[in-house]
């Protein structure tokens, strides 16, 4: 499976570094694959399902003034996720994931398929747009597999 040979050379790459995942739209897919892989504890710290603007508010330190005036679906929201996560976690990496999957579109004008993948490290925060397509399950997938990948691009 693609996911399960992404997640090994996730943790490959991170060896003696941890990784912590802030995830939305994937209820935590992404720390699902990673810790699929035997020895994932040795670099996986955790994770932060932060399926709602509180938790993505109080746990992550996403501003209120953001998540209301852009809505949760937004690149500042990834980025501060992502940063959030690895403050939390005490991390070396994080990368964060809010999106939507499904069924219906957001009041902000972003449609089904529309995501924002956040990376953070002691070195760059910054997040992605990504758009994907077919059913909610699918757009999960690709954002987990998109999420993994964007790890290994900024640790190569």
């Amino acid at each position: 499976m693609m996911k399960q040979s992404l997640s090994a050379k996730v943790l490959q790459v991170l060896t003696g570094k941890k990784l912590a995942t802030a995830e939305s739209l994937t209820g935590g897919g992404i720390g699902s694959a990673i810790t699929a892989v035997p020895g994932a504890s040795a670099v996986y710290a955790g994770g932060i399902i932060s399926y709602t603007n509180e938790v993505k508010h109080r746990l992550l330190g996403v501003p209120e003034q953001v998540l209301q005036e852009l809505g949760a679906v937004s690149a500042p929201v990834a980025k501060v996720m992502a940063q959030g996560a690895r403050n939390a976690l005490e991390a070396d990496v994080a990368v964060s994931v809010t999106g939507l999957a499904g069924p219906d579109a957001d009041e902000f004008g972003h449609s089904v398929g529309t995501v924002f993948i956040g990376y953070a490290d002691a070195k760059t925060a910054f997040s992605r747009e990504f758009h994907f397509s077919g059913d909610r399950q699918q757009i999960r997938e690709q954002t987990i597999e998109s999420a993994l990948a964007l790890i290994l691009e900024q640790n190569q």
